[in-house]
């Protein structure tokens, strides 16, 4: 009779390790290559870059942390004044035809080595807008309001992206790696756009940085009250409402960049301290993290724990 009830704990033991190993398998998350970062070039320092016809804000009360770029359109379409410009920052335009609205040109420069900075920087931002399209992604649902994403590519089915308030918020964990980059694709077409709504929120966890998300975008749209992170890079033209707070860059290649009473900053990146860098994270499967299988490998290693030195008791009860 004690030996039936060995052969059966036995094969209780491995029943309990191999529903340990299948939830493994099945809620692990898969892994995948850590993404590089997309290097904007001379386009870094800038808050605000466009190419045609204009950069306007309306009312002239927004508030910009960075340096603002127009070209190849004149100078005198710029129509952000010095008093908007924070610190140092600095408004470039490709020739001396900058007005500042009756404001004063101290934060302006309008020379020849200036024109040649803002056209690098536009050729650089055509070079990130490439290298970002060239990123192989992971299809999500479109509507990103209320998802939780790591770092990686995304793109959607309908080659738009949009956040919306009523979704909740779209979190981007960089699960404590500070280099962690996040870069989301849309289609070139008009179709292609990024539209956040009004209160829409990007929220940023456990280090991640508006330096390090990306926006690759045919137009975007930002209403007002918007929490935004990231760099939006668009083939044409950027439109912000009212109130809107971003924390990253408005870089439009072809088209214009628009504002009102908004707050734009430029993103630094923080080092991390030590070597520089952290040991990348591994999952990116456009969903919260599932611990899961965490739960079920340690339940596993108790339960067998526990059935071994049954056995064993029992051996020694036989003998």
């Amino acid at each position: 009779m004690k030996k039936f009830n060995i052969k059966l704990m036995f094969s209780a033991l491995v029943a309990v390790f191999m529903v340990g190993f299948v939830g493994l398998a099945i809620k692990a998350p898969n892994a995948y290559a850590a993404q590089s970062t997309v290097d904007l070039g001379t386009a870094t320092p800038f808050a605000i870059l466009a190419g045609t016809p204009a950069i306007t804000d309306a009312g002239n009360a927004s508030v910009i942390t960075g340096n603002v770029g127009l070209s190849p359109r004149t100078s005198a379409d710029i129509g952000l004044w010095c008093s908007q410009m924070t610190g140092l920052s600095t408004i470039y335009g490709v020739d001396a035809g900058y007005t500042g609205g009756g404001h004063g040109t101290l934060c302006f420069k309008g020379t020849a080595p200036d024109k040649t900075l803002v056209d690098n920087a536009q050729l650089d931002l055509t070079t990130a807008y490439d290298d970002a399209a060239g990123r192989t992604a992971t299809t999500v649902d479109t509507e990103l309001g209320g998802q939780h994403l790591y770092s990686g590519v995304y793109d959607t089915a309908s080659t738009a992206l949009q956040i919306t308030a009523g979704a909740g918020a779209l979190v981007l964990d960089a699960q404590n790696d500070a280099s962690a980059v996040f870069i989301f694709e849309a289609s070139d077409a008009e179709a292609g756009a990024l539209t956040v709504g009004s209160g829409g929120t990007v929220s940023l966890i456990n280090g991640a940085q508006a330096c390090n998300v990306f926006w690759r975008v045919y137009g975007a749209t930002i209403d007002t009250t918007a929490v935004f992170k990231g760099n939006i890079l668009a083939l044409t033209s950027i439109t912000v409402a009212n109130g809107a707070n971003i924390e990253g860059r408005l870089l439009a290649r072809n088209g214009q960049v628009t504002l009102i009473n908004d707050t734009i900053t430029a993103p630094v990146c923080t080092v991390t301290s030590g070597s520089g860098s952290v040991t990348p994270k591994l999952p990116n499967t456009g969903s919260e993290q599932n611990t899961t299988s965490l739960w079920a490998i340690g339940i596993s290693s108790g339960i067998i724990v526990v059935l071994l030195s049954f056995i064993i008791a029992q051996r020694k009860r036989v003998i």
